[in-house]
């Protein structure tokens, strides 16, 4: 089993929202996505989407698009994005999951093989360029919502599996000062973070560590757009 990442896939297949308004890069980015996708995941895998999934404002607009991803090989974890406006109930939510390959969490996680993948939206942080007085309600609540995440955590994971953080906004700044964030998964070992939320040109790294934990921007036009590989349980099997 192989799990990979991808992140703000921007999908409007309702709506009149094409993505190419943003540059030339854009253009036929979902075709760019799934040839990708094609070419690495068996149906063994798993494929973290990191939110921003759909532009569709109602939820059959945004299951509408979800559904397109059910002709590709492997589970999908997905969680919400700032853009998922159509991401109405968790409940609802799961009831129109087209196949048993597609798991949304919500302050909540999943096991699929040696790997727990804990998720929820998180919030921009003290420190990032955007972040405003207002902010920090919704930082602390978004904090507490990854410790009822991880308080699930706590039920599934067994000795020796992988903790995986799913968060669509960064979990730091450039700088990466600890953060309410950080602190719960390096308290609750997590062993890889994945995030997105971030576009254009400015410098972000793809992949850096902070205090054990390894973490990984995966939107999907900072990884040009293809899907960056999180963990290869045979590979780690192979190190031992």
């Amino acid at each position: 089993m192989k799990v990979y990442a991808i992140s703000d896939l921007h999908l409007s297949g309702t709506s009149d929202k094409p993505m190419d308004v943003f540059g030339a890069e854009w253009e036929g980015h979902f075709d760019k996505i799934k040839a990708d996708w094609e070419k690495k995941v068996t149906d063994d895998d798993v494929v973290l989407i990191g939110g921003d999934t759909s532009w569709g404002m109602k939820t059959e607009d945004g299951m509408y698009d979800v559904a397109s991803l059910a002709p590709l090989k492997g589970r999908k974890v997905f969680i919400r994005g700032n853009h998922d406006y159509w991401w109405s109930g968790i409940t609802k939510i799961r009831s129109l999951a087209p196949d048993d390959t597609f798991f949304f969490l919500q302050n909540d996680c999943v096991r699929i093989g040696n790997a727990v993948i804990a998720g929820s939206r998180g919030w921009t942080c003290p420190g990032s360029a955007d972040f405003q007085e207002h902010d920090m309600t919704l930082y602390l609540r978004e904090a507490e919502r990854f410790r009822l995440a991880f308080t699930e955590v706590k039920k599934v994971r067994q000795e020796g599996d992988l903790l995986i953080a799913l968060i669509h906004y960064p979990p730091f700044s450039v700088r990466r000062e600890d953060t309410l964030f950080t602190q719960l998964f390096e308290e609750n070992k997590v062993d890889k973070a994945v995030f997105g939320h971030l576009h254009g040109s400015g410098y972000f790294p793809l992949r850096s560590e902070k205090a054990g934990v390894e973490y990984y921007l995966t939107s999907c036009d900072k990884t040009r757009f293809v899907l960056t590989e999180i963990y290869d349980a045979e590979g780690a099997r192979e190190k031992i």
